[in-house]
């Protein structure tokens, strides 16, 4: 491989990076609005079976990167991402305090309570977030390599959902847990937005299989990679 197509496969990996670490910090920021997101009344334990937190929505993405990133540049560079994301989470948790903290002027259009009624739950939320985090993806990591190396890079639509359905399941059971335990959900809930949420993403990880599909096939083409093999970075 060329020094270009190294710096070119160097950008893309950064920003995919950047992809990754955006959904994941702003999913724990916008966490405490819920919605409808099918016009169904189907209820569920008590919960409408499609109402989820819009935090969902780009979390998501996380999963989708991490299985490209997986896939070209191997398990190693996947990890590194996930570190990366646990740092952007405390580093935005800690501006997200010292903001808090701060006193709002009189004049201010977002005074203190409504500020602290919006954030004051991110030090929970990103706990929460940052715990299932680390269980999910590194599930995700390590039962995609599984499959990879099973069917010798065959079957990508095998891997990528196996492993997405399994961290997702564990992602929305931990974050849920946690919530419930602080006292940000009531546990009358805890059922129906655990089937929500994992149906939800579910249908996501079905739907993002032939992103997936595309992502790696232009990868392929530009680096003229076979299958199975993964580009090496510094």
């Amino acid at each position: 491989m060329t020094l270009k197509d190294k710096l070119l496969a160097q950008r893309i990996y950064m920003l995919l990076g950047a992809l990754f670490i955006t959904s994941l910090v702003v999913s724990n920021l916008i966490f405490q609005k819920f919605f409808y997101w099918y016009p169904f009344n189907i209820e569920f334990f008590g919960v409408n079976l499609f109402e989820i937190s819009v935090g969902i929505l780009p979390y998501p993405i996380t999963f989708l990167v991490t299985d490209l990133i997986s896939e070209i540049y191997g398990k190693k560079r996947a990890n590194d991402v996930v570190v990366f994301g646990i740092f952007a989470s405390i580093f935005s948790l800690l501006i997200i305090l010292v903001a808090d903290s701060a006193p709002a002027t009189s004049w201010s259009y977002v005074q203190d309570d409504m500020f602290h009624t919006v954030f004051g739950n991110t030090i929970v939320a990103v706990f929460a977030s940052m715990m299932a985090y680390l269980l999910a993806q590194f599930i995700d990591i390590h039962i995609y390599h599984f499959w990879k190396r099973m069917t010798k890079g065959k079957h990508l639509w095998l891997r990528n959902n196996f492993s997405t359905f399994s961290s997702q399941f564990v992602d929305t059971l931990t974050i849920l847990l946690l919530l419930c335990s602080f006292g940000i959900i009531e546990w009358s809930k805890f059922k129906g937005l655990l089937a929500a949420g994992f149906v939800f993403k579910i249908m996501i990880a079905a739907l993002d299989t032939p992103l997936l599909y595309l992502g790696v096939y232009l990868f392929r083409k530009r680096f003229k990679l076979k299958v199975n093999e993964e580009l090496h970075i510094l």
